[in-house]
């Protein structure tokens, strides 16, 4: 029921309560929003993106996050499993204890695929490496291995959701805009949050991978082109002077720090402020950070920037040491594109699919370890490597068929850890014989999002956002940080 007022009349007590936002819980909010408003314009000293402290002291300031799009399989890549190789062309017998999709395919026919690859053990931690990754393993002793993860969905969209922000249905924010929310970031004149996809398209679903969801729309991550200016609109146009530019997003921020003024709880406001100031100091700063031109060629041939297999994830990754190097926080490395033969989904043909994409990532991601730490910058940046799923150790045919690949396994997902306070050589968690399920408690990604975030110096439950009448956090309900891969 609305109550029309004459000017100059008394307001009464019930409008005046309405307007107050029903009583005394308003001046409580007004106080909050008043201290917003007096801390005056939306600048890179105040502003959305300045560094905070976090919530306890970290050696990472900087999240490097390597996503390889399709379903990595583990027992041709991290897990040596024998007896797969006994039982190949053979059903699996016995009590799986899966549930679900994985169950209903076991009831049907099946037959095991053993790895076509061989093992070896590498390094002090004497760690179980496919011959697929022989650069990756020189540098072995510096990971910390995550066996037998769960995700609550099998396929390809959903999964993809929930690993990169923790809920397997659109709409939430991603891991890089929860870390960038909880810390801003280091260098005011870059984009905090930086996503770098594979050249020849994008990931299973989109933008929503790196998007900010409920979150302020500052901490979406921002597109690097891998071909002309490498954000879109970033030049500005050719008759326009840098002083006129700079005269006319003053009068921009003038107008839109005005209206602000009346609706102080517009995030996305807020954040168009933010947004061209940062595209303001970006004009100088991203060109230059991405132009590889003054790399020497021991670095380019390092990352294989020489070879065409190579080239496309060196580059993603030679640029993702150059973002830490100018403080930007997170850097999203996506391999793979959507769910063809450019990514790690091979369901048919999986022996030449992991020779193929192996192929490509093996020597850019070793590259990229052993430069941050030539350059003394593994010690403060986390490096994660993760997938959305893992594979079955079985193919569902009535025999063994001549080229066969691996079905999805939401109990399978292996991930692994490095740099900043990760424990060297550590290993959480074990799958059973056949790599099919963990072996003990499960081990959910949730928990694997709580230790990211433990490694960043982010307490899971403290990081929190007010959306829709609840608070909010990435790990949902909560995850049990992995302390036995904390150094």
């Amino acid at each position: 029921m609305s109550i029309n007022v004459h000017p100059g009349s008394p307001i009464p007590r019930r409008q005046f309560l309405t307007n107050a936002w029903n009583g005394i819980g308003a001046f409580g909010l007004a106080g909050l929003l008043g201290e917003d408003l007096l801390a005056g314009p939306v600048t890179p000293a105040n502003g959305p993106l300045t560094p905070q402290k976090p919530h306890f002291p970290r050696k990472a300031k900087h999240c490097i996050f390597l996503f390889m799009q399709g379903g990595v399989s583990q027992m041709d890549a991290f897990e040596n499993k024998p007896l797969l190789r006994e039982l190949h062309g053979k059903p699996i017998s016995g009590n799986t204890s899966v549930k679900g999709e994985l169950q209903g395919r076991l009831s049907f026919p099946h037959v095991c695929v053993g790895s076509p690859f061989d093992f070896k053990q590498y390094g002090d931690s004497a760690r179980w490496m496919s011959e697929l990754f022989p650069n990756m393993a020189r540098r072995v002793d510096d990971m910390a291995f995550v066996h037998g993860i769960k995700t609550d969905n099998q396929n390809h969209g959903p999964s993809t959701y929930h690993v990169n922000t923790g809920s397997q249905f659109p709409g939430s924010p991603s891991v890089g805009s929860w870390i960038q929310y909880g810390l801003g970031t280091l260098n005011q004149n870059m984009p905090g949050y930086i996503v770098i996809q594979d050249p020849r398209g994008a990931p299973c679903n989109g933008a929503a991978v790196w998007a900010n969801g409920y979150l302020p729309a500052v901490h979406q991550g921002t597109l690097l082109r891998d071909h002309g200016n490498p954000i879109l609109n970033l030049h500005s146009p050719a008759n326009l002077s840098t002083s006129q530019q700079r005269e006319e997003f003053d009068r921009i921020r003038e107008l839109n720090e005005g209206h602000l003024t009346h609706r102080p709880w517009d995030s996305e406001l807020e954040s168009r402020i933010a947004a061209y100031e940062l595209a303001f100091r970006m004009q100088t700063a991203a060109p230059e950070a991405v132009d590889l031109s003054g790399e020497p060629e021991s670095i380019r041939k390092l990352y294989g920037l020489d070879k065409e297999h190579t080239r496309g994830f060196g580059r993603q990754c030679l640029l993702a040491r150059r973002m830490v190097e100018r403080g930007v926080r997170y850097s999203l490395l996506i391999h793979g594109v959507q769910i063809g033969s450019h990514s790690w989904d091979d369901h048919g043909n999986v022996e030449g699919g992991m020779r193929k994409h192996s192929r490509e990532v093996d020597q850019p991601v070793a590259a990229l370890l052993e430069d941050l730490d030539n350059r003394g910058l593994l010690e403060e940046t986390l490096v994660v490597w993760a997938s959305e799923m893992g594979r079955t150790p079985f193919v569902n045919s009535l025999e063994m068929p001549k080229n066969p690949g691996r079905e999805h396994n939401s109990y399978g997902l292996c991930m692994w850890m490095a740099g900043g306070d990760v424990k060297r050589g550590a290993t959480v968690g074990e799958t059973d014989a056949f790599s099919l399920r963990s072996v003990g408690k499960p081990i959910h990604i949730r928990d694997v999002h709580a230790t990211i975030l433990d490694l960043m110096g982010l307490h899971d439950e403290d990081l929190t956002f007010r959306h829709a009448g609840r608070i909010r956090k990435l790990t949902d309900i909560g995850g049990h940080v992995l302390h036995d891969v904390i150094g």
